[in-house]
């Protein structure tokens, strides 16, 4: 089983005594999630209406910059695309440049497929579907929308996985280079508005694709609330502005903290940062017996990957360990 940030049950039993509530600073979620709103009850006791979900595609089109709400499907968070899309594409020669996400890889395995995992940029060209993450997780590696249409013209399908893209402004999207066959896009609601548990993504490809992931996954794929939340969020852009300039302001803060413990910052984006430390292992242990869970790296052992903390309580804990 693949180990992803998030588990708390396991990191109880890792350090029995730490002291509770966890700061969970494991995953690349907003620690300050989009507001609730007062959900109304058929949103639970009713099947969503499918002239909600064509209304979310809209917005989601709007927010993403795909020219066509046609060119959505949204999905009950982006793990299931991930998931799907090996079992719906008939190649089987796959490129995924890392480090990175690692469902990309297992998924295309768990299809059948013959999966490079490379970090050469230039390798991913050489198969017929490659996949990267733009920014990437967990450096935060980045590449320009030219350079992502140039590789889609060589490949049959050029996969860009634009989860932690919400903050990072529109100018590398994908999504404005659609309708062409050779591209999707996947974009995560979840981690920028810190709602990952409602379960909501996208595919942004071109309409005969959209449609075909739609349909793989059959009507009612995603709930009530979700909807409920989703469309009024995805407006919101305005929260999204003032989101995005609170978290690029506690990265800067982060880095500063990680330095000032003899880290390395080694890239990242506004929800995490990505260190290096020839002590990792010590401070993965430290942080853990003080109730603060970190991302740590199997096969790359002197690496630490920090979310955020939500509020000044838990900055003062994060400080009070890495000044201690």
């Amino acid at each position: 089983m693949t180990e992803h940030g998030g588990r708390l049950a396991a990191a109880r039993l890792l350090f029995p005594g730490a002291p509770e509530p966890f700061l969970d600073l494991s995953t690349g979620i907003n620690p300050v999630p989009y507001h609730l709103p007062r959900f109304p009850a058929d949103a639970f006791t009713r099947l969503p209406e499918p002239e909600a979900l064509w209304e979310l595609q809209t917005i989601a089109a709007a927010a993403y910059g795909a020219a066509s709400p046609e060119m959505v499907a949204a999905a009950p968070g982006t793990q299931i695309l991930i998931s799907l899309l090996p079992h719906l594409l008939p190649w089987r020669d796959v490129a995924v440049l890392g480090p990175t996400y690692a469902e990309h890889a297992l998924s295309w395995r768990a299809a059948g497929a013959r999966v490079t995992e490379t970090e050469d940029p230039g390798e991913l060209a050489r198969h017929e579907v490659a996949v990267l993450c733009n920014p990437n997780n967990p450096d935060g590696r980045r590449h320009d929308r030219a350079a992502l249409a140039a590789l889609a013209a060589r490949v049959r399908l050029l996969v860009v996985d634009e989860s932690f893209a919400d903050f990072d402004g529109p100018e590398r999207n994908a999504a404005p280079l659609l309708p062409r066959p050779d591209l999707l896009v996947l974009r995560s609601f979840g981690k920028s508005y810190g709602l990952a548990g409602l379960r909501l993504g996208f595919a942004l490809a071109e309409p005969a694709l959209a449609g075909r992931l739609r349909a793989m996954m059959g009507p009612w794929a995603v709930s009530g609330p979700a909807l409920a939340v989703g469309i009024p969020a995805l407006r919101d852009r305005n929260w999204l502005i003032e989101a995005s300039r609170r978290c690029a302001v506690d990265a800067l803060r982060l880095d500063m903290l990680l330095a000032q413990a003899g880290f390395r910052i080694l890239g990242g984006t506004s929800l995490f940062r990505l260190a290096s430390h020839a002590a990792a292992a010590d401070w993965f242990g430290r942080l853990g017996r003080a109730g603060i869970l970190v991302r740590g790296f199997r096969d790359l052992p002197d690496r630490l990957r920090f979310g955020l903390p939500g509020d000044e309580a838990g900055w003062t804990r994060l400080e009070a360990v890495l000044r201690g």
